[in-house]
């Protein structure tokens, strides 16, 4: 299955590039007979109906053309959000100072889940501010599933995220 999201994803990616859209994350869901392909794009205002069904289109002509997909699948192309999957270390580059809530596949000084503000990302490593810990040093390898989280501080005051 590992093998076939790749191969998804490099076709999403050219897609993405020609479309002007950042490909998220694809990912593969049900059996080899009955499937979901999900992809997550965005832009930076956000990605709209019209930028979704085009990608939709681009994208199914050619799992279709090269019938990459076994047994039959439904395509969902979709924005991820705005409480959005973190998955890459560029992501969390990219959303340094935003909140967010990390759990880790192992415990760290007792805690499997952290939320706080991303502070920095040295190689692999997440400078991450836990509002119960305060600062911790975590690497990508050890995060299981991470999400941003709506600052609804931030959001009251319409003020900036803290960049730090």
């Amino acid at each position: 299955m590992e093998s076939l999201v790749e191969e998804i994803s490099a076709i999403a990616d050219g897609v993405a590039r020609d479309r002007k859209v950042e490909l998220v994350h694809v990912e593969i869901l049900g059996s080899k007979r009955d499937s979901v392909v999900r992809i997550f794009i965005d832009k930076p205002n956000g990605v709209t109906l019209d930028d979704c069904t085009s990608f939709s289109h681009s994208v199914e002509a050619v799992l279709d053309a090269r019938d990459i997909v076994p047994g039959t699948y439904t395509l969902e192309i979709s924005s991820p959000g705005i409480e959005r999957q973190l998955y890459s270390v560029a992501d969390f580059d990219r959303f340094r100072g935003e909140l967010a809530k990390l759990s880790l596949t192992c415990e760290l000084d007792g805690q499997k889940n952290f939320v706080g503000h991303i502070r920095s990302v040295d190689g692999t490593v997440i400078e991450f501010d836990d509002r119960a810990k305060g600062l911790v040093k975590i690497d990508h390898s050890q995060i299981k599933k991470a999400n941003l989280k709506i600052d609804l501080g931030k959001e009251l005051k319409g003020g900036k995220a803290r960049k730090k």
